[in-house]
C-alpha cells in the first residue's frame, strides 16, 4: 500500500504538468511536449514493439504522460497497439510523411539540371514552386545572370491569382477544388493589372490547361513577365509549377514561344525523372504557342 500510494505522489507532478501544457489548446504544445512525443515515437521504432511501462522507465517519464501521448499519436494514425499483446508499434503513416519529404528532395534534385540549362540557355531566373494552402511556395530558383531584382527567394510564397506557376497549379486542379482553394485567398492587387476576383481565375483557368502554360503578364510585378510549365508526378498528377521570369524590355517576338518551349521540354524531362509517362497525365500539354 505504502508503495502504491508512492507512486501516486510521484506522478502528482507531472499530472499537473500535463494538464497545464493540456491547456494551450490550439495554441500549440511547449517544446518540452513535442520533445516527449519523438522521443516516445524513437523509442517505439528502435524497440518495434513496445509497451507503456516500458516506455515510462527507459525514458524516465511517468506513466499518464506516456498514456497520454500514445492515445493521441493512435488516434492520428501513427501509432497501433496490438490486441494480443497490448504493445504498440509505429504504423506506415511515418513511412508515409518520410516518404513525401523524400519525393521533394528528388523533385528539387532532378529539376536544378534541366533548370540551370534553361538558366545557361536565356540568362533569366528560373523557378520551381508547389501548391502552398492559399499560395505558392518557391523551392528551387537558378537566378538570373542579367543581375534581375525580383521579389522572389527559396522558401518565399507568393499569390496564386497573380502568378504563371499559380495559375498552372490551379488549372490541373479538380474545378470544384479550385474554387475552394480560391475562396481562402486575399485578392490584393499587385499592379493594374492583377486578377481581382476568384471568378476571373476561374475563367481563365481551362485555357491555361489547354495551352499548357500559364502566364503572368506583369500581374505580380511591373515590368516582368513570367511563363510556367507543370510538373508531374509518376501518378499524373501535378506536383509543382517550372517557370522562366524575364523582363517585358526583353520580349521580342519570338521570346514567349522560344522560352515555352524550353519549359516544355524541361518539365517533361524531370516529370520523366519523377516516373511520369505521358498517358497517365490527366491532359497532354498542348501544341506550341500561336
Amino acid at each position: 500500500m505504502a508503495s502504491a500510494g508512492k507512486q501516486r505522489k510521484d506522478d502528482g507532478a507531472p499530472q499537473a504538468q500535463d494538464a497545464e501544457n493540456a491547456d494551450c489548446g490550439d495554441k500549440g504544445e511547449s517544446a518540452s511536449s513535442i520533445g516527449r512525443v519523438f522521443a516516445i515515437l524513437g523509442a517505439i521504432g528502435d524497440s518495434g514493439q513496445i509497451g507503456i511501462s516500458e516506455l515510462s522507465q527507459r525514458l524516465g517519464m511517468s506513466k499518464t504522460t506516456v498514456h497520454r501521448v500514445i492515445q493521441t499519436l493512435k488516434a492520428l494514425g501513427y501509432v497501433t497497439q496490438e490486441v494480443e499483446t497490448e504493445r504498440y508499434r509505429l504504423t506506415i503513416r511515418l513511412f508515409e510523411l518520410g516518404a513525401k519529404a523524400l519525393e521533394s528532395v528528388d523533385l528539387v534534385r532532378e529539376a536544378d539540371v534541366e533548370m540551370r540549362r534553361i538558366g545557361e540557355a536565356t540568362r533569366e531566373a528560373v523557378h520551381l514552386g508547389a501548391f502552398d494552402e492559399d499560395a505558392i511556395i518557391y523551392i528551387h530558383k537558378i537566378d538570373a545572370d542579367y543581375g534581375l531584382r525580383m521579389q522572389s527567394r527559396i522558401g518565399r510564397r507568393n499569390p496564386l491569382h497573380s502568378t504563371a506557376i499559380g495559375k498552372v497549379l490551379l488549372a490541373w486542379m479538380d474545378p470544384a477544388d479550385a474554387r475552394e482553394v480560391l475562396s481562402h485567398v486575399e485578392f490584393r492587387k499587385s499592379t493594374q493589372k492583377t486578377l481581382s476576383s476568384a471568378e476571373a481565375v476561374l475563367n481563365i483557368l481551362p485555357h491555361v490547361r489547354e495551352q499548357g502554360y500559364g502566364e503572368d503578364n506583369e500581374e505580380q510585378e511591373e515590368g516582368l513577365r513570367c511563363l510556367a510549365v507543370p510538373v508531374f508526378d509518376r501518378f499524373g498528377r501535378v506536383i509543382a509549377g517550372l517557370s522562366i521570369s524575364f523582363p517585358t524590355m526583353r520580349c521580342g517576338a519570338d521570346t514567349k514561344s522560344h522560352y515555352v518551349a524550353l519549359l516544355r521540354k524541361a518539365g517533361l524531362a524531370i516529370s520523366a525523372r519523377l516516373g511520369y509517362r505521358q498517358a497517365t497525365a490527366p491532359q497532354q500539354i498542348a501544341a506550341e504557342p500561336g
